[in-house]
Order: C-alpha cells, then sequence, then structure tokens
C-alpha cells in the first residue's frame, strides 16, 4: 500500500527497513526526548517492532530520491477511533514533512480504516509537533493531565483531533 502527495510517499513497513530505521532514529536526542522510541535505537529494536506492529505503520520517503524521512503510524481503537503517532529524522525536520504524512493517513483514517475520529497526543512542551498538528488541520482539545506513560514517568499532554468534516472543510 503507497500515500502519496507531490513530496512524499508513503509506503507499509517491510522487514528490510530495518536498517534504515535504525541509521535514521539511531541516538537522535530530540527522538528520545519527545517519543517512545527505544534509545539508542537499534536495528534489533527495528526488527521488533516491524515484527510486532500491530498498527498501519508506514515509512516516509522523500519522493524524488527514494530517501527514509521519517516514520508515522495509525492505531485503531474501540469506537473507531484512530490514533497517530509519528517522527521525522533531524536533517528532514521544518521542511513539511510530518505535516504532509500526517494528512495522508488521516484521510487512509476515514477512507480506508473507517475512523469517526482521528486524534493524537503531543508532550505539553513538544512545540513542533503541536505546530504539525495545526497545520495540518487538527484542533487543540486540551491537556490531559499526567496521560502519558512515558519511559516510566507520567506525563502530561496535548490532545489534538480531527473529524471527516474538518478535512471536507479543507478541501473546499
Amino acid at each position: 500500500m503507497r500515500l502519496e502527495d507531490e513530496a512524499i510517499v508513503l509506503r507499509l513497513l517491510e522487514d528490510d527497513d530495518a536498517p534504515s530505521l535504525a541509521a535514521a532514529i539511531g541516538d537522535d536526542p530530540d527522538l528520545d526526548r519527545w517519543t517512545r522510541i527505544p534509545f539508542p535505537y537499534t536495528e534489533d529494536d527495528a526488527r521488533e517492532f516491524i515484527a510486532s506492529t500491530e498498527e498501519s505503520a508506514f515509512v516516509i520517503l522523500d519522493r524524488s530520491s527514494g530517501e527514509l524521512l521519517g516514520g508515522i503510524g495509525a492505531r485503531t481503537f474501540d469506537m473507531a477511533i484512530v490514533d497517530i503517532g509519528y517522527w521525522v529524522k533531524a536533517d528532514a525536520r521544518g521542511r513539511g514533512v510530518a505535516t504532509r504524512a500526517l494528512v495522508l493517513v488521516a484521510r487512509f483514517a476515514f477512507d480506508e480504516l473507517g475512523a469517526g475520529r482521528v486524534q493524537l497526543t503531543t508532550e505539553v512542551d513538544n512545540l513542533a509537533s503541536q505546530r504539525v498538528a495545526e497545520k495540518a488541520g487538527f484542533s487543540r482539545e486540551g491537556v490531559l493531565r499526567s496521560y502519558l506513560d512515558f519511559k516510566g514517568r507520567r506525563r502530561d499532554a496535548v490532545m489534538f483531533s480531527l473529524l471527516a468534516e474538518d478535512l471536507a472543510q479543507d478541501s473546499s
């Protein structure tokens, strides 16, 4: 399965992606700070994730070069709620990659997964990720206290949501 726009391509993770994932994530301190991805990230971590994930997990690739830029996943919960998480490697940040990928996966969630609601959470201090959500059309709902179990500590999170009608308004 492929999702794409004029700049990026998303395709489902494959076993052969483990070395590229490990190289892209590696020992990036920002990913350690803001995500639950193991640190440092190894090929074994990548293989374990690929083998065990129950979400629709995609790699984000540059459309022209094929370079791996990041990853994004969608997990369906009860009541047709789809939760999205994403990351972008350090040298690809600030280029709109996460926003583009988020829009593509949100549309996929509504069209293919039957989502009634798409949501994501960010850490309260992760302003870059919050800007991504807002640029993709998500609405900030508020702070969920002690919501995330983050590497053995509870942390607050900002909840963002998107409804199918929000996407319809964006395309009009």
